[in-house]
Formats: structure tokens, sequence, C-alpha cells
């Protein structure tokens, strides 16, 4: 689907790869209403926007609050007229611990964030968009989504699970008008760590990976997604790492899962 003159939402449009897809979008004749938590972060994302602010819209909502989401498309089609994408974006890491020290509250904030906040937005947006001559629904899975990442056992487990949910979307929709995409983010120079309110150890506040890992700017990596979106890709793997990885995953699933445990040993306290 191409992206001018159609109308978008993306979740986590605060920061990171997020805002850097509204921004893309918007560059790109795109109508955008922008989803986050943060309001400060949205405002920020507004001000970048620059003389394309008066496509951009902004909406702070919590994804995990299934009764606001069921709210949010009625909200964006009385602003801008008509819902043509939706790009689920919005993600949080686990601290990096081992399963056993990992408490319930941690596990189920992470899977409410990057699954069920991920299906409530498809599920509150799929009527509307079935009336659109064509449309596209875009998940971000990412890199851990398909190959264990030590400490991200849970997290992984979510991603996972947006992948399958992807897929059978897919395979649901075929025949019809709207287009799916998973995307697989590998190592992005974002803030998910801060904002997921964990630290990697031996990292400081930086992102996860990013000491083991040549982390992609999040500008890049929205460029890639939404040059796979603009070519109808089902799978849109982002990044060096991500596209060896599958391959090598794909390979020696065991041979990968000891890779990736030998480059990020220094994440995972003894």
């Amino acid at each position: 689907m191409k992206v001018k003159d159609k109308t978008v939402v993306v979740t986590g449009g605060g920061n990171g790869i997020g805002r850097e897809l509204v921004l893309n979008l918007l560059d790109r004749g795109a109508r955008v209403a922008a989803v986050d938590l943060n309001e400060a972060a949205l405002n920020e994302t507004v001000s970048l926007a620059g003389g394309n602010a008066g496509r951009l819209s902004v909406h702070i909502l919590n994804i995990t609050d299934f009764k606001a989401v069921a709210k949010l498309p009625e909200e964006v089609i009385a602003i801008h007229g008509s819902v043509d994408g939706l790009i689920n974006n919005a993600g949080i890491i686990q601290p990096f611990v081992r399963l056993k020290d990992l408490n319930f509250e941690v596990a189920e904030k992470v899977m409410d964030v990057n699954f069920f906040g991920t299906l409530y937005m498809v599920k509150a947006f799929l009527a509307h968009l079935r009336n659109r001559p064509e449309a596209h629904i875009v998940n971000v899975s990412s890199m851990g989504g398909f190959l264990p990442v030590p400490g991200q056992c849970v997290y992984g487990a979510s991603k996972a699970a947006v992948k399958m949910l992807t897929e059978g979307l897919y395979a649901g929709l075929m025949g019809t008008a709207i287009r799916v995409s998973i995307v697989f983010p590998g190592a992005i120079a974002t803030e998910i760590t801060r904002n997921s309110g964990v630290e990697a150890p031996g990292s400081g506040s930086a992102d996860a990976g990013s000491s083991k890992f040549n982390p992609m700017p999040p500008a890049d990596a929205a460029k890639e997604i939404i040059e796979g979106i603009e070519k109808d890709k089902v799978r849109i793997l982002v990044g060096k790492d991500s596209r060896f990885l599958n391959i090598l995953y794909r390979i020696s699933p065991g041979y990968a899962t000891r890779f990736i445990s030998r480059q990020m040993k220094s994440l995972l306290p003894e």
C-alpha cells in the first residue's frame, strides 16, 4: 500500500522507531494518528513534525485498556475522515533476569503491552479497515520473536505470540483488500530499556544489545519498515543482524541459539 494520502495509526509514536515512523509517513504525504501513553513525548513528536504537523493528530492512550482502545477508531476517523493503515509498534522489554527471578506482575505487564495491546488495536480497527479500498496492518515483533535471547524469555514469548497472531491474520485475510506485514527489528538504537523501566546490566541506560551489536538508527529502521509496507512485504526483517540471524536460525536453530547466547552473555547476571 502506498502511504501517500492515506491515514495511518502508529502506536508508540512518542519516541524511538514509532516517532520515526510518524515523521517518515508525514514526509511521504500520509495523515498520521500517533498513539502513546506519554503526552510530553507526543508533543515533542508534533514539534519535530514541523510543517507537516497539520496532518498529524496525537492520542494519549494506554493500549492495554481495552475500552479506551475500542473508542480510538471513531476519534481518529472524526479527525482524519478514514483509517487506511495500522502500525502496532509499541512494546516493552522485561528486566534482564532468568525466568526464576522474574515475578508474575512484570511478566503479565510485558504480555499485556506487547501481545494484548496489539490484539486490542487490531480488533478495534479491523472492521474499519475492511471498508477501505485498500488497507494495511503492520505488527512489530522482534528478532527475539524467532530467536531466544538470554534474560528475555517472556519478552520473546510475547513477540513470538505477535508473530503467530500476525501470520494467522495474514492467512485469514487472504483474498481481501487488507495486506498484513510482520516486522522483525534487530538491534535498534532506541531507549526501550528506559521506557520499559529496566536497565541492561553493564550497559547503563543504553538499549539492549547495543554493546554487542552495532545498532541501527531508528530513522533507518522506520525507512525500511515503510519501504516494506509500500512493497506489500509479508515479512520485514530490519537490520543486518536480524536478516543474518533469521537465516542462521532456519539453517540450525541449535547453533543460532548458542551463538546469540554467547554474544549476549554479559547482559545476564550469573
